[in-house]
């Protein structure tokens, strides 16, 4: 008969653990950590705390944004899944100090502080440079669609919402004669008259919810001028197709130095579509090029390169008005077994 090892559950372990032993040099969370305590000037999300004489201590911004950015690097991006890995993760544990900010601090920090993560980002860049970790002669494009906090079922036209809300009222009446009618009843049957009323209350809520934004709101317009699907709950995202179907979410683009693919400029579209991106990353990049006294001409003559999802006519001609070498593919070249790409 097989023998095993015994456990014991009861048991009783103390570990021993020094945090800053956790964050290895060499590692990217030891990178984030040293960053951020020596090289970053943190006044900008300081300066927006104002609890000097009164309220309770706030959670330092340094702390939140060292969560954010190794969260950010590993793929979370969800405020209750920082929360969570600054709960449970001995990294996370580390690098905040054992801080376990809660998941609406981590969110309300995200959402308030975009102008100063933005400046932070420069910042960044501009040691990059000085580091000399920018090639500045290769930049590749490229995105991928991220679903956003919002379901799909809140998505369409205000005509197809204006139906919804009105389906759904019917629905809500045909319950609420229903329930009336049984509550007249002498024997119940068996019936769960909470959860009934819960379906109603529930149901009242999403209608009121739709006509609330039908009445505040107007149209989602496309860029030929005709309405396109908006979104009850984030208007800005988009149903977006995947390679796991469609999701409600963003078209996440990054712009990258081919040296040590270091982001020069990255941005989240409401717009599934690549074939429109080409400018508005390129405007981003220059502007942050500039802030870090690169100049205005510093893509001038440099090789760029993005997949066919870029091949358009309007970003062919943004590549020729910047003198970009740039290599994109048409939607055919496969077939042809030789790219067709636009070089200036």
């Amino acid at each position: 008969m097989a023998r095993f090892k015994p456990v014991s559950y009861a048991q009783t372990l103390m570990v021993p653990i020094i945090l800053e032993k956790q964050l290895v040099p060499g590692t990217l969370e030891f990178a984030i950590h040293h960053l951020i305590e020596t090289r970053i000037d943190m006044s900008p999300f300081e300066g927006k705390i104002r609890n000097d004489e009164t309220g309770r201590p706030a959670y330092n911004p340094k702390v939140i944004l060292k969560a954010v950015l190794l969260a950010y690097s590993r793929g979370i991006i969800g405020s209750r899944k920082i929360e969570q890995a600054c709960r449970e993760n001995v990294t996370f544990i580390a690098i905040t100090g054992w801080s376990t900010p809660d998941h609406s601090t981590i969110a309300e920090f995200i959402s308030s502080m975009q102008e100063e993560i933005m400046s932070l980002f420069r910042n960044i860049l501009l040691m990059c440079e000085e580091m000399e970790l920018l090639g500045g002669t290769k930049f590749s494009l490229d995105g991928i669609k991220l679903s956003s906090n919002a379901s799909k079922e809140w998505s369409g036209t205000k005509a197809d919402l204006k139906k919804k809300a009105e389906k759904i009222e019917k629905t809500v009446k045909y319950l609420m004669e229903r329930h009336i009618r049984r509550d007249k009843e002498e024997i119940s049957n068996g019936i769960n008259y909470n959860e009934e009323k819960k379906q109603i209350e529930k149901l009242k809520a999403k209608a009121e919810k739709i006509e609330k934004w039908l009445s505040e709101n107007e149209g989602k317009q496309g860029k030929r001028g005709k309405e396109i699907q908006s979104n009850i709950t984030d208007n800005e995202s988009a149903k977006m197709k995947t390679a796991h179907g469609v999701i409600q979410g963003y078209n996440c683009q990054a712009l990258v130095d081919s040296k040590h693919q270091i982001i020069v400029h990255a941005e989240a579209f409401g717009n599934g579509q690549d074939n429109e991106h080409i400018e508005p990353m390129i405007e981003g990049a220059k502007e942050n090029v500039k802030a870090i006294g690169l100049g205005e001409g510093y893509f001038e003559g440099k090789t760029f390169i993005a997949d066919s999802n870029y091949h358009s006519e309007d970003n062919l001609e943004k590549c020729s008005d910047e003198n970009l070498n740039a290599y994109i593919p048409d939607a055919y070249f496969l077939k042809k077994r030789s790219p067709v790409c636009y070089r200036r």
